[in-house]
């Protein structure tokens, strides 16, 4: 695997280096080792999926908080998706900053997220699909969240024509409001 880093501190992309044939490849999307020597998170304590049969379907910004704040491994792995994370951490130097890029199931490259980001994405094709390996299992006490279009992280989103945004995701608190 190859990792670049995104310029948020302890995230990274992760590629895949793809062994090819006349079959196809093979390639590992997961190694402890690789991830520790690099000091990430290596509990997998979950792993959850996100089908989502519209284009523009908007999802997040979640997180969780203290002791359950999650590391994310996140791959698309069917379809397109533009896919964001905000470092949350109060004494990180790359706080309150934001990382988007696109994830494909053509390209299979992962984004690792530390604990202390929100995540959130917005699919770019319809039938995408999106699997995770997350480091603490859910606990929705601590489950928060942010606005996606909060003016004080002006994130660069896809244009779209009509986006698909839950209630509950629309109600998310401004990012000031959500860390007062």
């Amino acid at each position: 695997m190859i990792f670049r880093e995104t310029g948020l501190r302890g995230a990274f992309l992760v590629v895949p280096e793809r062994l090819e044939d006349e079959r196809g490849y093979f390639a590992r999307t997961w190694c402890a080792r690789e991830f520790a020597e690099l000091g990430l998170d290596t509990n997998l304590s979950q792993c959850n999926t996100s089908f989502n049969p519209h284009r523009d379907t908007l999802r997040g910004l979640h997180y969780q908080t203290g002791d359950g704040a999650e590391a994310k491994l996140i791959r698309c792995v069917r379809g397109r998706i533009f896919d964001v994370i905000v470092d949350l951490r109060p004494a990180s130097p790359t706080y309150r900053s934001w990382f988007a890029t696109e994830l494909n199931a053509e390209n299979g490259v992962m984004l690792y997220a530390p604990g202390g980001f929100a995540h959130g994405f917005q699919t770019l094709e319809d039938e995408s699909e999106v699997f995770y390996q997350i480091s603490a299992p859910y606990r929705p006490e601590l489950a928060r969240g942010i606005r996606w279009d909060d003016p004080e992280l002006a994130i660069a989103w896809p244009q779209a024509d009509r986006r698909i945004i839950s209630e509950r995701d629309q109600a998310l608190p401004l990012l000031e409001a959500e860390l007062c």
